[in-house]
């Protein structure tokens, strides 16, 4: 019913074959193709702990300096 997950899986392994398909497949450069002519983008990120010291509170703007620019890469 499930899928079967292979519990040796080498995940610096499987990075490594990751980022060799993305080169050999010039996916950055494909993606930069995709958008020629496309509106222009911006998004100013400041300090990472503006606020001081590191805390729960940072998780959220961490991930939305994260989600932002992929969901308009995505786009």
């Amino acid at each position: 019913m499930y899928p079967q997950v292979n519990t040796r899986q080498s995940f610096p392994e499987l990075e490594k074959k990751i980022i060799d398909f993305w080169k050999e497949e010039k996916m950055f450069e494909q993606s930069l193709k995709l958008r020629e002519g496309c509106e222009e983008f911006n998004f100013y990120d400041g300090p990472p702990f503006a606020t001081g010291t590191p805390h729960y509170g940072h998780i959220l703007a961490g991930t939305m300096k994260d989600v932002i620019p992929r969901y308009q890469t995505m786009k």
